[in-house]
């Protein structure tokens, strides 16, 4: 005799960004809520770890996104009154670009300027700045000096591993089930409900919320698979003579596009306190890799190819060979745009977490909307740009 079916009025299958989001707005509003991870969140396998994240709320990837940033805002601030945690350090967020130089990212053309072009739209305070204003206030940077600079003081950062933590902590004291150490293998319709089969037995359920990341597509297969494409990406944390300069309140968190190509191009945070070092990153579209298979490790030879070609000369007293570095999974769509949306084929599957590389900040608003979607039937914020439909059409 087979094991009987444990039964949930929801499923959230992956407790990264996403699903830890959604799964506690799930459990906010009374749901029956079971969320499932093969790991134990936070953990460093997927696309949710690293100390640090950018927030901005202009975001240059489009209107669409603004409603989700800032209502992450509001429950992270919310979250922190409740727990004690600081999850979100409004330190400022700075976006430079060579004045005249309309320098793509995201997949986005000029991305300066429409940052700029987001900001004015919604009202995001912010500031202007050249490349002299912005070596006298931030002497972290060596600038070339012919900068345009975009200046958010309500960005920053948040601490991933905190924001999920505290989340899963919240959902479960509001009587959310989480399981973590179990796979899950398999999902399928069966009558009028999901069976989610798991190496730890089935699960009946009335809805899944699919926030997988990098197994998603795996997970979903066709036609999932061929548009949820999961890429490796490398994280450096590089020493620094003087690390003042790179505290909180004497630097921002960054973009910096030095160049006229989208590689020309990393992104940035203050140092910790006391961690003596700066984490750096860029970004890289090319290679896809297997979840399941991809190398965690970094080359010292990959840390030494970002110094040169991103670190040296613009990081003020940043040294080569890093303190540290590690290995992160973007999933990436082919308009690098989000997919928030049911299953064409299955109403009863969410998909939530195909963010390609620019997710986080949005995450706490991402798991509202969706858990508004499963309970209500619709959200608040606009899913409609986000809809799967259009990477197959």
């Amino acid at each position: 005799m087979g094991t009987e079916p444990a039964r949930t009025d929801v499923a959230v299958i992956g407790l990264g960004a996403m699903g830890a989001a959604t799964l506690y707005q799930l459990a906010l509003r009374g749901a029956s809520v079971l969320g499932i991870d093969r790991f134990a969140p936070p953990h460093d396998q997927g696309s949710s770890h690293g100390e640090t994240r950018i927030t901005r709320c202009a975001v240059g990837e489009g209107d669409s996104y603004v409603p989700f940033v800032l209502r992450s805002h509001a429950i992270w601030r919310a979250l922190e009154a409740e727990t004690g945690e600081t999850l979100l350090d409004a330190c400022g967020l700075l976006m430079m670009a060579p004045r005249g130089v309309r320098t793509g990212h995201h997949g986005k053309t000029d991305f300066l300027g429409r940052t700029i072009g987001v900001a004015q739209r919604h009202g995001i305070a912010h500031e202007l700045l050249d490349g002299a204003q912005v070596a006298a206030r931030f002497p972290a940077f060596r600038v070339a000096g012919d900068e345009e600079a975009y200046l958010e003081p309500g960005g920053g950062f948040v601490h991933p591993e905190r924001c999920i933590a505290a989340q899963l902590r919240r959902a479960a004291a509001l009587g959310a089930t989480i399981r973590t150490g179990c796979t899950v293998q398999a999902v399928r319709r069966m009558g009028r409900a999901m069976l989610v089969e798991t190496d730890a037995g089935p699960v009946l359920a009335d809805q899944v919320v699919v926030a997988a990341g990098a197994w998603a597509g795996k997970l979903l297969g066709p036609p999932f698979d061929g548009v949820l494409v999961p890429r490796r990406q490398v994280l450096h944390w590089f020493p620094v003579e003087d690390e003042a300069l790179f505290r909180p309140g004497s630097c921002p968190a960054y973009i910096w596009m030095h160049g006229a190509q989208p590689d020309d191009y990393f992104y940035g945070f203050p140092a910790l306190p006391g961690a003596g070092a700066v984490k750096v990153a860029t970004e890289q579209y090319a290679e896809a890799c297997d979840p399941d298979t991809a190398d965690r490790s970094v080359s010292p030879q990959e840390s030494a190819a970002m110094y040169e070609a991103h670190i040296a000369g613009r990081l003020s007293g940043a040294r080569p060979g890093p303190a540290r570095a590690a290995a992160c999974l973007y999933t990436v769509t082919p308009d690098s745009g989000f997919v928030i949306d049911r299953d064409p084929e299955n109403d009863r599957v969410v998909l939530v977490s195909p963010c390609s590389g620019h997710g986080f900040k949005h995450s706490a608003g991402i798991g509202e909307a969706v858990a508004q979607l499963v309970t209500d039937g619709r959200s608040d914020i606009d899913l409609g740009p986000f809809r799967f439909g259009r990477l197959v059409s």
